[in-house]
């Protein structure tokens, strides 16, 4: 073998090398590993919470009727979506407490809405980490930790307690620029101002919100990641230990920390407007 050659194939060699770094490094990086997902345990089974057969697996609060009594059908299954009527303020409430996972729900606004939500932007929400009586808050729903679905607030925080309750409350950073060192709250800013929450008086609405909540039918904000009317969003909240961070449409909308309590069941409202919800899956994370 000539020393030409042996050179020449020493060099190909060394470009194959090279090549197939670069295009390591370049997939690596341009697709990083979501940090939430490589918490999941490995080989979990998803707990389908919604079976889209029946509500099995939940029960139904219903203001002024109380647990199990729903005979207006204020939540029912059909076409295999769980239908939120809205006509009557209330929930359904898994039987389980859940704690340290990820919650991924898919859903969608309807066309009606009553009442006092008359004409305002169609509301809903997702209460997890519930704990104690039902209908401790409005004779409607439990002590919660609320991640907000709303027309143009998807992901806003609420601490649903009718007061300050220590036991009850979650700690976020929002935008100086829309402060209020008296009140608290905010709008959520990665690095921005802590602020520590104990009320719905004091939400921390997601990133990319308009400064003041406008309240209409069909609102959306400039730059709007929630999808328009009639279309499937996904709302994927992670929650671990203390800290719980919520997604929209696969974006970080919201982030929270010292969250507490840190489990509980989960709770899925009707608050005066019609949703459809097709998806909620958990999955487990490691402790």
């Amino acid at each position: 073998m000539s020393k030409k050659f042996f050179k020449g194939s020493i060099a190909f060699f060394c470009v194959i090398v090279i090549c197939q770094y670069f295009v390591f490094v370049q997939n690596h990086y341009a697709n990083p590993a979501n940090e939430s997902d490589k918490k999941v345990v490995t080989g979990q089974k998803v707990i389908h919470l919604f079976n889209s057969k029946n509500l099995d697996g939940w029960y139904t609060y219903v203001r002024s009727k109380g647990k199990g009594n729903d005979p207006n059908k204020i939540f029912s299954v059909e076409d295999g979506l769980i239908h939120v009527a809205g006509v009557e303020h209330g929930c359904i409430t898994t039987n389980d407490s859940y704690e340290n996972y990820v919650l991924e729900v898919e859903y969608k606004v309807g066309e009606h809405s009553y009442g006092t939500r008359k004409n305002k932007a169609f509301d809903s929400g997702i209460l997890i980490h519930s704990n104690g009586k039902d209908g401790a808050y409005g004779n409607v729903w439990m002590k919660s930790i609320e991640i907000q679905v709303i027309e143009g607030g998807t992901g806003d925080f609420y601490v649903v307690s009718p007061n300050k309750d220590d036991n009850f409350s979650l700690t976020s950073t929002v935008d100086p620029k829309y402060y209020n060192a008296q009140s608290g709250g905010g709008v959520f800013l990665l690095g921005g101002i802590e602020t520590t929450v104990f009320t719905p008086a004091n939400p921390v609405r997601r990133q990319g919100v308009e400064p003041q909540k406008t309240d209409i039918a069909r609102f959306r904000n400039k730059n709007e990641i929630e999808k328009p009317h009639g279309e499937w969003n996904v709302v994927k909240i992670v929650a671990q230990e203390d800290k719980i961070d919520v997604y929209l449409n696969g974006q970080l909308v919201n982030q929270a920390k010292n969250v507490k309590p840190q489990k509980g069941q989960i709770q899925i409202q009707s608050e005066g407007a019609e949703f459809f919800y097709k998806r909620i899956d958990l999955m487990p994370l490691d402790k």
